[in-house]
């Protein structure tokens, strides 16, 4: 299976194997004092790096691993 990410470089979708992805998450306090997570799949592209922004459901049903 893979995975779809849009290649800013080229200016297209590209489809990188499940094996080429991990997760990361990014969190920030914001300036009411919450903390907010993001999810986000992050794939290797022909020497570059892609990220995509997912919802949590998918980011915990994706199984690979965690930077």
């Amino acid at each position: 299976m893979s995975v779809s990410f849009y290649d800013v470089k080229t200016r297209q979708s590209v489809e990188v194997p499940e094996s080429d992805v991990s997760k990361t998450k990014y969190e920030r306090t914001t300036a009411a004092g919450k903390v907010q997570v993001r999810y986000a799949l992050r794939g290797k592209y022909e020497g570059r790096n892609l990220t995509k922004f997912v919802g949590q459901p998918a980011w915990d049903a994706m199984d690979a691993p965690v930077e």
